[in-house]
This record gives structure tokens, C-alpha cells and sequence, in this order.
């Protein structure tokens, strides 16, 4: 059964069509379930859309709530639409983050870390001047940040645990496998689950977060895994799946599994 869980929309500014459209292609790409997962508005902030070209607008939520839901029954039978939503982690609005998502009916939220130290992650300038050891110290402080945010309860999934590759792929070279191997051990007894997502191929790293280095060891510790293409247009939606099924099988993984209603579903590779 294959299930796509990371899928965006036009509300968070930065990608292509409505949800309509993500479930059809969910439905011609074979999928058995699609969750749509857009971005959260920006609690951080007393504006209505503090930033309206990566997140919602807080109005929108609820609507994009409804709309989900709606569709869902629409489509029953045809395909499983999940209500999904991707949050930020945020350490000091983690509370208020928490406290609003609460209170609609996700089947399961992500967590992902786009942010640190103010920087988006996938802004290579923030690299221009680091020496090693001043680069080893951002990689590490990236990863005790996911590992918080998988302590936090916040989330089901965590996103795009290297995608701070992205736009800089020397980050996969920069050897700091103790504050990795901690981070992946706190996530597996955490019992959340890891995506594979296959979006790294728009960005100047390729391929897919995370690598397969990071996959055995997740393997190694026992993280679960799932599935999302981080789709922004629907023609990318399940891209890659079938290969990415395949290389789990490689790495080991015999299984992975999806959310529905917070409860995790395991699926056979």
C-alpha cells in the first residue's frame, strides 16, 4: 500500500495548486493514502502572516482544516486524505505552537527543523568564513535541536532530518556522528518516526533527505520510517517511492509506517 505524507498547497505561498489537485495526483500515482501537510502560519508573532511566502496566514488555518476534512469525505473510498500539517520547531513558542494545533483533528503534525540561530538551513551564506570547528559546532547544535524537538511531544514525524544539505552539500562531509548517533537514539525512544523525503533533488544537494548513511543508522537504533515527497506541485507527489522502497530494503528496513489519527500504522516494504 503506498502513501505519500508531505504534500503542500497554495496557502503557504511557495507552492503550486490546491489540494483538490495533490489528491488527484495521489489517486493517478497509485497512492492508497495522501495526507496534506502545509505549513503552519507563524504563531511566533502577533502578525497575521508574519512571513506570507513560507507560511499561512493564521485565518487560513481553520479553513485549510475544513477544506482537508471536507475532501476526505469526498473521496472516501477513492483514496485516504490525512490531515497533516508541517510545524516548525521553535523551542520558545513551543507551548503556544502545541496549544494551538491541539485543538483541530490532525492525523499527525511534522516537525521540522527550517530554522537555526535565525538562519534558514538552507541558506549557504551562513557558511561563507566557519572553520572546521565552527562548522562541526552548527552541525551540532542543527542536531540537539531535532533531538529537542522529538523530546518536545510535539510531533509524530520529523521532517528532513539532513535537509540543511540542501543548498550546501559539503554540510553531509562535516564528521560529527556522536551529536547524529545521539539524536537518532533519542528519536527512537522517543517513538517518533523519521521521513524519507525525496525533495532534495530541487535543491543543489539532490537526491533525498536523509542519506542513506543516516538510514542505517536509524536502522541501528530502531527509528521507525515513512514517506513524504515534500511535494510543492502535484506533479511531484509520491516522486521517487518506488526507489526509495527499494533502498530501505538494501539498508534492511522491512517495514515502515504512516499516522491516522495520531496512531502510527506499520506497512510492510
Amino acid at each position: 500500500m503506498k502513501f505519500d505524507l508531505h504534500t503542500h498547497h497554495f496557502r503557504c505561498g511557495h507552492a503550486d495548486g490546491n489540494i483538490r489537485d495533490y489528491i488527484e495526483a495521489g489517486i493517478k500515482a497509485g497512492l492508497g493514502v495522501i495526507g496534506i501537510s502545509d505549513h503552519t502560519p507563524y504563531f511566533g508573532s502577533p502578525s497575521e502572516q508574519a512571513f506570507p511566502h513560507i507560511a499561512m496566514a493564521k485565518s487560513e488555518l481553520a479553513a485549510y482544516v475544513n477544506e482537508v476534512l471536507s475532501l476526505k469525505k469526498e473521496y472516501e473510498g477513492v483514496i485516504d486524505v490525512l490531515l497533516g500539517i508541517e510545524s516548525d520547531f521553535f523551542p520558545e513558542h513551543a507551548m503556544l505552537y502545541q496549544k494551538t494545533l491541539s485543538a483541530y483533528p490532525f492525523d499527525y503534525v511534522i516537525g521540522s527543523v527550517h530554522n537555526l540561530g535565525g538562519v534558514s538551513i538552507f541558506n549557504k551564506g551562513r557558511w561563507k568564513k566557519l572553520n572546521n570547528n565552527q562548522q562541526m559546532d552548527v552541525k551540532t547544535e542543527y542536531y540537539h535541536l531535532i533531538a529537542q524537538s522529538a523530546r518536545s511531544g510535539m510531533f509524530q514525524i520529523l521532517g528532513h532530518i539532513d535537509a540543511m544539505k540542501g543548498n550546501y552539500p559539503a554540510f553531509a562531509d562535516i564528521h560529527v556522528p556522536a551529536p547524529v548517533d545521539d539524536c537518532l537514539r533519542t528519536i527512537a525512544e522517543c517513538g517518533v518516526a523519521i521521513e524519507i523525503n525525496t525533495s532534495g533533488k530541487t535543491k543543489l544537494s539532490g537526491g533525498w533527505y536523509p542519506s542513506d548513511a543516516i538510514l542505517e543508522r536509524a536502522l541501528h537504533f530502531g527509528v521507525d520510517v515513512t514517506f513524504g515527497s515534500d511535494a510543492h506541485k502535484p506533479s511531484r507527489v509520491a516522486d521517487e517511492h518506488e526507489a526509495v522502497v527499494a533502498r530501505l530494503r538494501e539498508i534492511g528496513f522491512t517495514h515502515w509506517v504512516y499516522y491516522k489519527q495520531r496512531q502510527k500504522i506499520q506497512v510492510a516494504l
